[in-house]
């Protein structure tokens, strides 16, 4: 039983490295995407279950994280003397749960329309990364929002689901993207949501509290990538990570500030509210050669994250197998 244990775990190593690399070479599938239809069925439940009450909402984050969560404990129960099989389960559920490629394309292309000066452009493709209102944004103000966007999300759609890859296989990958996904559809301060979605938020905190320090560290670790400090980055880090509101995203924009040496935050326009951010770095606004910057750090914040995770299940492996 021991063997047959850790060559499932191995099978969960090298199946997340293979993900990590279809992730890295394909980016997100451009049709029939799983997390878009788990979207879709996390709508159809919020409509039957739906009342402004944390009762309500809790009941909705359970069953809607708790499902695709029972799936992979299922999944990992039935594969376990199946090594190939489990490898191919978990590479394709760490590739459906990545967005690595895509959001360091997105950076790209935006850095491509700022570059040429088209604006109106550079606006049109702000929400594939933000849901900020990029009507009024000029070039700085769409460059930090990309930056700031490709810091925080280099935690939540890259390094944290590889790290709970790494913790838990099958279950941390589906149940990490699921909880993750709930928070981007129902974690809002809104008069819909406010209590509703109470639970969703606070799940999504919680899954993301090791995952966002140690994109913030890794950031500053890989700083020297894009001609950047690494000292500089973590005494911007030590000093300004826990301004921000969120419990997570100051650890992972605060590391990036420091390693791009830009300046961070301010005023954030929404759909229907303003929100005004505590600054972070020290240095000048960003502008678009910051942007193919950021993508460069995510993209080797990502890879390290990749090994870690590959390390966590084989150390998984091994500390299961002598008991």
């Amino acid at each position: 039983m021991g063997r047959a244990r850790r060559a499932a775990i191995g099978a969960d190593a090298a199946g997340i490295v293979a993900g990590y690399v279809l992730d890295s070479v394909f980016g997100d599938p451009r049709r029939l995407h799983p997390v878009a239809g788990f979207g879709r069925a996390a709508a159809a439940l919020e409509q039957r279950l739906y009342s402004p009450t944390r009762r309500a909402g809790t009941a909705f984050a359970v069953i809607a994280a708790g499902v695709p969560m029972a799936a992979g404990v299922g999944l990992s129960l039935v594969t376990r003397r199946c090594p190939p099989a489990r490898a191919v389960l978990v590479a394709a559920a760490t590739w459906t749960v990545l967005g690595g490629r895509t959001l360091r394309r997105e950076s790209r292309v935006m850095a491509g329309h700022l570059e040429s000066g088209d604006l109106d452009a550079a606006r049109g493709r702000l929400n594939h990364l933000c849901g900020r209102d990029p009507s009024a944004l000029d070039e700085p103000e769409l460059a930090r929002a990309t930056v700031e966007s490709v810091a925080e999300n280099t935690s939540d759609a890259v390094v944290a689901p590889l790290l709970w890859g790494g913790v838990a296989g099958l279950p941390g990958l589906l149940g990490y993207r699921a909880a993750n996904t709930l928070d981007a559809m129902v974690g809002h301060r809104n008069s819909r949501y406010d209590r509703f979605g109470t639970a969703s938020a606070r799940l999504d905190d919680v899954l993301n509290l090791v995952p966002a320090r140690l994109t913030g560290l890794l950031t500053i670790a890989v700083a020297p990538l894009v001609r950047g400090r690494p000292g500089e980055a973590l005494r911007v880090w030590r000093r300004d990570r826990l301004d921000h509101p969120s419990p997570n995203a100051g650890q992972c924009e605060s590391a990036m500030a420091g390693a791009l040496g830009v300046r961070l935050g301010g005023r954030n326009v929404y759909f229907g509210r303003t929100e005004t951010r505590p600054f972070l770095g020290d240095g000048p606004r960003p502008s678009a050669a910051h942007l193919r910057k950021a993508a460069r750090v995510s993209g080797a914040v990502g890879l390290a994250a990749a090994a870690i995770g590959a390390g966590m299940a084989l150390v998984r492996g091994l500390a299961g197998g002598r008991r």
